[in-house]
């Protein structure tokens, strides 16, 4: 299983706590120091299911900065996997990849139901 995180993230940190105490194993992966590649992110975004916005941090400054809340109704599936790949930190975190399941941000009641 991966682990995709912003290691100064405090919902990551959660997250970590709460599969960490579940005895829950899992790959680490930093997600800024190694962004998800284009093809990751479309192979992740077809397996979860989700719309393509649950993969973007729209909480965080950059997203912000960049206006993406009034660009990205705009912009086609592939420049939004473009604009993901090319900076981690517009990428919804954490990010959990096992098998088949993409979970994106960390809602416990939805990683209980598909992690244990």
């Amino acid at each position: 299983m991966l682990f995709l995180e912003y290691p100064r993230c405090s919902t990551c940190q959660k997250a970590k706590k709460w599969l960490d105490e579940r005895q829950i194993a899992y790959t680490d992966r930093h997600i800024a120091e190694e962004n998800p590649s284009y093809d990751e992110l479309k192979e992740w975004y077809v397996k979860s299911g989700l719309p393509l916005k649950r993969f973007f941090n729209t909480s965080g400054m950059l997203y912000k900065e960049m206006q993406l809340k009034d660009k990205l109704p705009n912009m086609s599936e592939e420049e939004q996997l473009q604009l993901l790949a090319g900076n981690g930190m517009l990428v919804k975190r954490p990010i959990i990849v096992k098998g088949e399941t993409v979970l994106t941000g960390f809602r416990e009641a939805e990683w209980a139901e598909k992690l244990q």
